[in-house]
């Protein structure tokens, strides 16, 4: 009730629109009001001293002033005890924002000067406008063409750098269906303040028909298999990417992955990596055969790959990579014809 006294009393407070975005508030708030209240103190407190204290004649000593212990932690309890809690608050609040929680609807977000280009699961695609049901969770899985972006919405309390070369994730909960605006929050160049659209939240009855709309639309793990294939994966993976010369992709993602150089989680930033550098982490008991593919596929096309790999384990649940045994004959011995499409090798 406090929160939305507050949000309705404040001018320019966006419109709260999320399952977290009252939280954020209520943090934004309370160091608001934490500073507003020690400047108008101190600012009273001066002012009283230099009414209080003021020289009155120019011989006029002062009397010397004897340390107190009393105040001295006084005023070192309270600022820390204040300072733990918006620490703590704060941190509660940020692990809850950027922490996407599983089973999330995901949504494919690339950036560009100047647009932002949405792909559901199913396939439909969006630019500048997103459609996402209310009361479901989505995770939005982000990255760019070009230079660095930031996708800020407002009323979620939302807002994630969208960086070159790698994967960002944010996620939120709509609790209340409407129009509301996103934005680019960090300068892109000339055509910046453009980068903008709209994320409609609807019923999820009303989503669901409207995601329907476009059922021939392929999804992002079927562009990722004829990927797989025009790309020539199978060479090495296996035309149903069982495993050969290298390692299976069944179940890789979210796997725990034995490398020659440690482990690794197999998450959406290990397969890009595999994909664009591919020598970074090699799988143990294979070789470093394959070659990169980076400048080769777009940043759509390897979010394709990453979400048909990623589909390969939806029927398998996490696991870790059996070291194979000291004793034997790597498969990495096996020789590479240089005429041989190459593929990813881990």
């Amino acid at each position: 009730m406090l929160m939305l006294l507050l949000q309705s009393w404040i001018p320019f407070i966006p419109e709260s629109a999320s399952t977290l975005s009252d939280d954020v508030d209520a943090v934004y708030f309370y160091i608001s009001g934490v500073t507003v209240f020690f400047v108008t103190l101190i600012s009273l407190v001066i002012i009283f001293f230099v009414i209080r204290y003021r020289r009155r004649n120019p011989f006029e000593i002062p009397r010397p002033v004897e340390g107190s212990t009393k105040l001295e932690t006084l005023w070192s309890v309270i600022p820390l005890v204040i300072s733990m809690t918006i620490f703590v608050w704060g941190a509660k609040v940020y692990f809850a924002q950027y922490r996407p929680p599983q089973h999330a609807m995901e949504v494919y977000v690339v950036g560009k000067q100047w647009m932002w280009k949405f792909q559901h699961t199913t396939g439909q695609r969006e630019i500048n406008e997103l459609h996402v049901p209310v009361g479901r969770k989505v995770k939005l899985i982000m990255t760019t063409e070009d230079v660095i972006h930031d996708l800020f919405f407002p009323a979620f309390r939302n807002k994630m750098d969208v960086v070159p070369g790698k994967y960002t994730v944010q996620w939120f909960e709509a609790t209340k269906p409407g129009r509301y605006h996103f934005f680019c929050a960090e300068y892109c160049g000339m055509n910046h303040s453009g980068m903008r659209g709209y994320i409609e939240v609807m019923e999820p009855a009303a989503f669901d028909n409207w995601l329907s709309g476009n059922a021939n639309a392929a999804s992002p793990a079927a562009v990722g298999h004829s990927l797989y294939e025009s790309l020539g994966c199978a060479s090495c993976h296996g035309a149903n990417a069982e495993g050969g010369r290298g390692p299976t992709l069944l179940g890789v993602f979210g796997s725990n992955r034995v490398l020659n150089n440690g482990t690794a989680k197999a998450d959406e930033g290990y397969v890009r990596e595999s994909i664009i550098n591919p020598q970074a982490k090699v799988v143990t008991g294979f070789g470093p055969i394959m070659p990169s593919f980076q400048g080769q596929v777009t940043e759509e096309q390897l979010l394709s790959l990453v979400a048909y790999i990623k589909s390969l384990s939806t029927t398998q649940p996490e696991t870790t990579t059996a070291k194979p045994p000291a004793t034997g004959t790597p498969q990495s011995a096996n020789p590479v014809r240089s005429s041989s499409p190459t593929s990813p090798n881990r």
